[in-house]
């Protein structure tokens, strides 16, 4: 019987990247997200070029009902997750404290945190009599703190001080538990964080080859594939000019250009 994979914002970006590796490696995938279309259209294509069962939910990880009512109906085609990507997540603006705005605070704090809680409360009772594996994708802001990024990077310290502590409870039940913290890396999370503005977005990343989403798919299911008594508690990666969160440098600044 093959293994079960459940990604959460599996409809771009990260999360289609994992769902698509661990398809490619034979896995049974779970595919969550907000957009029907776009997790009817992978299903589709990840059956049709791997043979292997992909179930899709669609459902926003922010409403706690959804959630409870999503992972009901997964239960009965489902008798276990053997791994739960918590990768759903946003950032809503870039702006100072004082002048935020406070639905997007909300937007951040009910999706970074409450949703990547509410999916894993859930999903933790399918996987605590056979162990299991257990993603949180967090950021470098989870590590560091820059400029306008004051709530962004608070609940991104929050997955990382989340995933510590579910390292630790977990214990007793054989889960793993991995941080992953990505940082610049060419997806829609600076089309979402602008609102659409395309053109702003791309200029986030011009100068450099940031990450891309294939390097966190394949990082993950690195992890995921280790002996059975090795786990990776955290990591943060990074493309070749970025340090940290906060520090950057174009390929012209280099100094072997």
């Amino acid at each position: 019987m093959n293994k079960t994979v459940l990604v959460t914002g599996a409809t771009s970006g990260f999360g289609k990247a994992i769902a698509t590796v661990f398809a490619q490696n034979g896995y049974d995938v779970c595919i969550t997200g907000r957009r029907a279309e776009r997790l009817r259209s992978l299903k589709m294509e990840l059956e049709s070029a791997y043979k292997v069962s992909i179930t899709t939910s669609c459902f926003d990880i922010r409403n706690r009902k959804e959630v409870e009512d999503a992972v009901a109906v997964l239960k009965q085609s489902h008798s276990t997750i053997d791994i739960l990507v918590n990768n759903a997540g946003l950032a809503a603006g870039l702006s100072t404290i004082d002048e935020g705005d406070v639905d997007d605070w909300d937007a951040m704090i009910d999706t970074n945190v409450k949703g990547l809680l509410y999916v894993t409360r859930q999903v933790l009772p399918m996987m605590k009599e056979k162990g299991g594996h257990i993603f949180n994708i967090g950021s470098t802001a989870a590590k560091l703190v820059y400029k306008n990024g004051n709530v962004y990077c608070a609940t991104k310290f929050a997955v990382d001080a989340l995933n510590q502590a579910m390292r630790i409870d977990l214990l007793p039940y054989g889960i793993k538990v991995t941080g992953i913290h990505p940082g610049m890396a060419e997806t829609e999370f600076s089309i979402v964080r602008f609102k659409g503005d395309e053109q702003r977005a791309a200029s986030v990343y011009r100068g450099f080859e940031p990450l891309h989403a294939e390097d966190i798919a394949n990082t993950v299911y690195y992890c995921a594939t280790l002996p059975a008594h090795v786990c990776i508690n955290d990591l943060t990666i990074t493309c070749t000019n970025q340090a940290n969160s906060a520090h950057t440098i174009k390929d012209a600044e280099r100094v072997n250009k």
